[in-house]
């Protein structure tokens, strides 16, 4: 279905970058979209992204590189989103070419901070695209290791699972390995929540708890994980799969996690905007779990891991103090 379709990456991070290696190892050509054309011109230079992931190197030949939004996606079939939830929507509002055409691939794994939605609910309530033209791609990979050729697994989540199916043909290669879900919301929110835990992860390092509580930690974080994503979309679905349970654990656990970076810089004493400025990266755990917990207020689920990663980032809470409480309510 998608072997000749053409594609636009939207995004110039690490997974951004990522994600046109894989990518590129199918198609023949990609448009790829960067909000910086000073960086455009280093790219074509050097021929990598002169930010990320250097060690790829890329045919530019193969690229139509774009600091116009409108420019990248028209006439495109496929859409790829790779740009930080924090920026997507200011990045959206130059956007004129309509989209409920095309298939458009949420890579974000945040939610979208000025409206508390997840990105496929962003796309279909302000650029009317249908869900079933709508995919999100997650699991446990982390672009370091993508750059390095590392066998990595990941989920093509779509409510249509033929599209889910040819869009996963365009990722697979001799390193990455993928399969199918039409679980978009229960997929979603678990990439989202994640990233709050991971921060949790991050907290409990920084304040010197061992390998033992991170195990309990970890372990109540997929059940809190669970109770929401049932709540929010209750269908049958395995929580202990790698599109949910994988990529709790690599983000919790991983050295490549920014997440849990951010998080051992909170709990070694950091101030939050201190380890923003230090990591000159995007921890997606922290706009979410402000959105989480606005969610949340409706839902009403037990989530005390996010309810204290909140309160340590928002309500200047101390994460000793915080972490304290908190361990009366694990088990």
């Amino acid at each position: 279905m998608y072997s000749k379709a053409k594609i636009a990456i939207l995004g110039s991070g690490s997974w951004a970058t990522a994600l046109a290696k894989i990518v590129m190892q199918n198609a023949e050509h990609i448009n790829w979209f960067f909000r910086d054309p000073d960086n455009i011109e280093k790219f074509k230079k050097v021929q990598h992204n002169p930010n990320y992931l250097r060690g790829i190197d890329f045919d530019i030949n193969r690229i139509s590189f774009y600091s116009d939004i409108n420019k990248a996606v028209e006439g495109v079939d496929i859409i790829i989103l790779a740009i930080p939830s924090a920026f997507l929507n200011e990045t959206f509002t130059n956007l004129t070419v309509k989209l409920n055409d095309k298939f458009v691939v949420s890579a974000v794994k945040g939610i979208i901070p000025e409206h508390n939605l997840i990105v496929g609910q962003y796309l279909n309530e302000y650029y009317n695209i249908p869900y079933n033209q709508i995919g999100v791609v997650t699991g446990p990979c982390h672009a370091e290791e993508v750059a390095l050729e590392q066998l990595s697994y990941l989920t093509v989540a779509c409510q249509d699972v033929k599209k889910a199916r040819a869009f996963a043909f365009l990722l697979d290669c001799p390193y990455i390995r993928t399969h199918v879900s039409s679980d978009i919301y229960g997929t979603e929110y678990s990439a989202v929540i994640k990233n709050i835990i991971a921060i949790a992860a991050g907290i409990a390092h920084g304040l010197r708890y061992g390998d033992n509580f991170q195990a309990v930690l970890i372990s109540n974080a997929i059940q809190e994980i669970k109770r929401f994503v049932d709540k929010v979309h209750p269908i049958t679905r395995d929580i202990k799969s790698s599109e949910y349970l994988g990529d709790l654990l690599v983000t919790a656990y991983s050295q490549f996690s920014r997440n849990r970076t951010f998080g051992t810089m909170i709990g070694k004493g950091y101030s939050v905007r201190f380890a923003q400025l230090e990591m000159h990266m995007i921890a997606e755990g922290y706009y979410a779990a402000k959105c989480i917990k606005e969610i949340n207020e409706e839902l009403k689920v037990n989530m005390p891991i996010a309810e204290a990663v909140y309160n340590i980032l928002y309500e200047n809470i101390s994460p000793a103090i915080e972490f304290r409480l908190l361990t009366e309510n694990l088990r």
